[in-house]
């Protein structure tokens, strides 16, 4: 999409949140937060609902308010959807949720941090405190890849909190899209005496970034996220050995029951409180991850759980464009 440069601007607010839950979190992160803050043109958000941008693996949320080539960024897409009438006036909160590891996956961690507590009980009311935005009923939240994946677990978790929520492209069927990276990290590892600690510190001394790294770095911060343990360097285990890549039981067990096809079968009915749920994904996508999608959607419609399910002819990469498609129905339902 370019930018339609006729319809009125949006104004987006740089805040800083310093974050108290933040500060348990073993990789040293900061714990000092950019929020960005999107509100209509015309609008000072009182009264309005409020969005959250959780964004995929490797961003931060002020990386969908940057210049955009060929395309637009977040607020300009929202400015041209509220403009057209399209969808009605929200406010959007883009907070940076980056870590060492490369990324997020907005649960609660001993490793990476309680990222779960931190959007709900800080950035939230946060935001919603300044603008005068948002509230019981009237609060919303969208992601894709990795942001998919904690769009999602966060209505499964919290249907009393988020009232409305789009999961894009979002992790699930675990076993299909991670298990099948854990080799590659494997043999990357083997190089360094099976370290994972020499591996990473390779990996931020190397002079430039490798896109094969940042996959083999994003496995680890599933470890961290899905398994952490306290007492290992930056709380890093494997759920497989080493030596033949066998999984380990009750290491997979602890992934597996943060996989979304997994939580639906006991929280999905607690989603019907919610006023949307909107799930889509490319149909082949390069992760696996339509094939969890279409488990996931299974299960909730035989829940009962009301839903909207696409799949598109795309894979896991820029699709950005698939926002027109869920942004107005969250905003419809909360403004209604």
């Amino acid at each position: 999409m370019k930018r339609d440069h006729t319809t009125p601007s949006g104004t987006v607010h740089r805040l800083t949140l310093d974050s108290a839950v933040l500060k348990t979190n073993m990789l040293g992160d900061p714990t000092t937060r950019i929020v960005d803050v999107y509100t209509p043109a015309g609008h000072d958000g009182h009264g309005l609902p409020l969005l959250v941008d959780i964004v995929g693996f490797t961003a931060g949320g002020p990386a969908h308010t940057n210049w955009k080539n060929f395309g637009e960024n977040l607020p300009e897409r929202l400015d041209r959807l509220i403009g057209s009438g399209a969808m009605p006036p929200v406010v959007t909160a883009l907070p940076d949720c980056f870590t060492r590891l490369g990324g997020n996956q907005y649960i609660n961690s001993a490793a990476v941090g309680r990222w779960d507590d931190f959007l709900r009980d800080e950035m939230v009311p946060f935001v919603e405190k300044k603008f005068g935005c948002g509230g019981a009923g009237k609060r919303g939240l969208f992601g894709k890849s990795s942001g998919g994946y904690g769009s999602i677990a966060h209505a499964l978790l919290h249907p009393d909190f988020w009232s409305a929520a789009a999961c894009h492209s979002g992790d699930m069927g675990f076993e299909l899209c991670y298990l099948p990276e854990f080799p590659r990290l494997l043999r990357k590892l083997a190089k360094v005496d099976n370290s994972i600690q020499k591996w990473i510190e390779a990996f931020y001394a190397a002079p430039k970034t490798k896109d094969s790294d940042v996959h083999d770095l994003m496995t680890l911060a599933m470890c961290a996220t899905y398994d952490p343990d306290p007492g290992a360097w930056l709380g890093l285990r494997l759920p497989v050995t080493m030596d033949t890549c066998e999984i380990i039981p009750e290491r997979w067990a602890n992934f597996m029951k943060w996989d979304p096809c997994v939580m639906a079968l006991e929280r999905g009915p607690g989603m019907k409180q919610m006023k949307a749920l909107y799930i889509d994904c490319g149909d082949v996508d390069q992760y696996n991850l339509v094939y969890g999608a279409r488990r996931l959607h299974r299960t909730l419609q035989g829940q009962g759980m009301a839903h909207v399910y696409e799949e598109f002819a795309d894979d896991h990469s820029s699709v950005d464009y698939r926002m027109d498609k869920s942004l107005p129905i969250l905003a419809k339902a909360l403004a209604g």
